[in-house]
């Protein structure tokens, strides 16, 4: 489990680094584990997208408020969604 700090800094980089976001749609394991994340490549889900840098910069509070751990929001993020499930 990673800390709020942690995924703080992962939301970010995704509202404000192009290059990562990229990354991250490409080969998000590679990614992830750029920042010390391992995410399992059954776990990544097969159509990636992501919300907008201005989605994640609106939402960033709640994201962090309804996440326990970037096992359950890397997920959801690259599915495109603001709200975990």
């Amino acid at each position: 489990m990673h800390t709020v700090n942690e995924l703080s800094a992962i939301l970010d980089k995704l509202a404000s680094d192009d290059k990562f976001r990229a990354h991250l749609l490409n080969d998000p394991v590679a990614a992830l584990a750029g920042l010390g994340i391992t995410l399992s490549a059954q776990d990544v889900p097969e159509e990636l997208s992501l919300p907008s840098k201005a989605e994640i910069v609106s939402e960033r509070t709640e994201l962090l408020n309804q996440v326990e751990s970037t096992g359950t929001m890397i997920p959801f993020l690259l599915s495109g969604m603001l709200a975990a499930a």
